[in-house]
């Protein structure tokens, strides 16, 4: 596959660069990805900082600085104001997610099975599985 230079991504690359869009996908907002749709909602009249606590705005404002130290060169103050904004509306749900309770002997709520193990159950009675070398 050629990236925008025309130079060909290996499959490492492409992986990294795939997990670092995900990545980032589920952390920014619609307004972010789609800026046409910003225009089309309707204003925001409070600020997501007026929801949180001391401890929450402090831990946001951390998480930006932090940024801000490793990868500030790259940004402009747009860009540096718009990771404020997503650090502060990032908080409320990381607070509701740490609300919830875990024991030491909870099982994960969702886990991977080897794909061995599923093909497995897929074959039908009775055919004998065959090794590949």
């Amino acid at each position: 596959m050629k990236d925008q230079n025309g130079r060909f991504l290996s499959r490492r690359e492409f992986a990294q660069r795939a997990a670092l869009l995900s990545a980032t996908a589920s952390l920014a907002s619609a307004e972010a990805v789609f800026p046409a749709a910003a225009r089309l909602a309707s204003p925001q009249t409070s600020s997501p900082t007026a929801k949180l606590s001391d401890a929450g705005q402090a831990e946001a404002d951390s998480r930006y600085q932090q940024i801000v130290d490793l990868y500030g060169a790259r940004f402009d103050e747009e860009q540096k104001a718009e990771l404020k904004r997503l650090g502060a509306e990032l908080q409320p749900a990381l607070e509701h997610i740490r609300r919830y309770e875990l024991q030491n002997g909870d099982a994960p709520g969702l886990y991977l099975k080897p794909l061995a193990e599923r093909d497995r159950k897929l074959q039908p009675a009775g055919t004998p599985a065959t090794k590949k070398p």
